[in-house]
């Protein structure tokens, strides 16, 4: 059994690698495009953002059901 558990974990890692690959692509697509439209990187940086801000915003909405459940403040 533990070996089976190594081997799955194993095999999960190496599908994980070859799905992260694809996004390598997809940068690079939008970083031709905004250069062949004259605005270098700004495609990039808007991704950034993006995936900059959900995490934090998932945390703030659970943050703040928490605060709201166990009422902190008296």
């Amino acid at each position: 059994m533990r070996t089976f558990s190594w081997v799955l974990v194993f095999l999960l890692l190496v599908m994980a690698d070859q799905a992260m690959w694809g996004q390598c692509v997809m940068c690079k697509a939008v970083a031709e495009d905004s250069a062949a439209e004259g605005a270098v990187g700004r495609g990039i940086n808007q991704g950034i953002l993006y995936i900059m801000a959900v995490p934090y915003l998932l945390l703030g909405i659970f943050g703040y059901l928490v605060y709201k459940k166990w009422d902190l403040v008296d």
